[in-house]
Parts: structure tokens; sequence; C-alpha cells
């Protein structure tokens, strides 16, 4: 669902909240983009091979070195004029908005010129979509389950980064944005 007033821009940064294992590839699979994903999806069955080809970079989250070179690798992807997508709560962190965004999509946004395209996505069933830490073939069951398998992507217009001096209060710009935006898409349901 477009809630964006703007033409969209060609060149993009999307990011999007994380409260399901489907993103991953639910948002490769709409728009044009690479993603970031922890290095265990790569194990995943099937999935972790859609992932591989999607062009998925892949980060060991709690290893500097990794997610440096991730970062670089992000760097050179926008760069060379590909789109990517973060999910800025580094992770499924629950159906409601975690308390803080990670800072390295807006780094990127500033370091090469490249807006931000906020999407906030919305799972009518917030219960069977939400990933409380379940095995992915039970996530996946619960999600099949469902009868309100529906999700909207909201797609806000984009955030060009020479409004924010730095990545610190870029992101807590845009994390302020996801906060009236899961009142007004979430804590209505």
């Amino acid at each position: 669902m477009h809630k964006n007033s703007k033409p969209l821009p060609e060149h993009f940064i999307l990011i999007a909240n994380h409260p399901s294992a489907l993103e991953d590839f639910g948002v490769p699979a709409l728009f044009d983009v690479y993603p970031l994903a922890k290095e265990g999806v790569r194990d995943w069955i099937v999935l972790g091979r859609i992932s591989d080809y999607a062009g998925t970079i892949y980060v060991k989250r709690g290893d500097a070195e990794s997610r440096h070179a991730a970062l670089q690798s992000l760097i050179d992807a926008v760069k060379s004029g590909k789109n990517i997508v973060l999910f800025p709560e580094g992770g499924c962190k629950g159906s409601r908005i975690h308390d803080m965004f990670h800072t390295g999509a807006f780094d990127i946004s500033i370091q090469t010129g490249v807006p931000i395209l906020p999407v906030f996505l919305q799972y009518i069933d917030q219960e069977a979509f939400e990933w409380k830490g379940q095995s992915l073939p039970l996530k996946l069951w619960q999600i099949f389950k469902s009868n309100k398998n529906l999700v909207n992507y909201y797609v806000h217009d984009a955030i060009l980064p020479e409004q924010f001096s730095d990545k610190g209060s870029y992101a807590k710009h845009v994390h302020s944005n996801y906060l009236e935006w899961q009142k007004e898409y979430l804590d209505v349901l």
C-alpha cells in the first residue's frame, strides 16, 4: 500500500520492521533489492538456497570483522547502483517496534547519498506471524494455518540523508516515524 506522496526513487536503501521470518524472502520478492541476513539463514532448508539466489549478503552478528566486511559489501553494492534492504531492528524483535534502530542503514545512506525508503509491515494475524524463537518449520506451519494471512506493506516517502548531520540522529528520526506508524497500523488491530 502506497503511503508515499512523492514518486519513489529508482535507487534506495529499503528498511522495514522485522516481526517474522518471512521478510527475508517476501521483501526481495516484491522489491528489486539485495538483502543482509544473519549467517545462519544460509543453512535453512530450501529458504537458505532461495536466500543465496537472491544475492543475500551474510553477516556473523557477534563478529566485528564480519560486520565490517558486510557493511563494506553493502556500501559497494549501493555504489554500484544496487538497491539493498536492511532491518534496522537487528533481527526479529517481536511484533512491536524495538526500542532502537541500529545505525548501519543510515550510515550507508549518508556515505552514498542514497535515500532510505521506509516500508512498514503489518501482519493482520500478528500472533501467527510473530517469530518468538520457534523453529522455522514450526513457525511456517503456524503461518500456513492462519486464516488471516494478509500482510500489508506500507511504502512511505523516501527520506533524504542530506537532512541529517550524523547516522545517530538519522536513525532516531526514522525510528520515531516507525513508532508513529506502529500506532496507526498495529495498535488498531
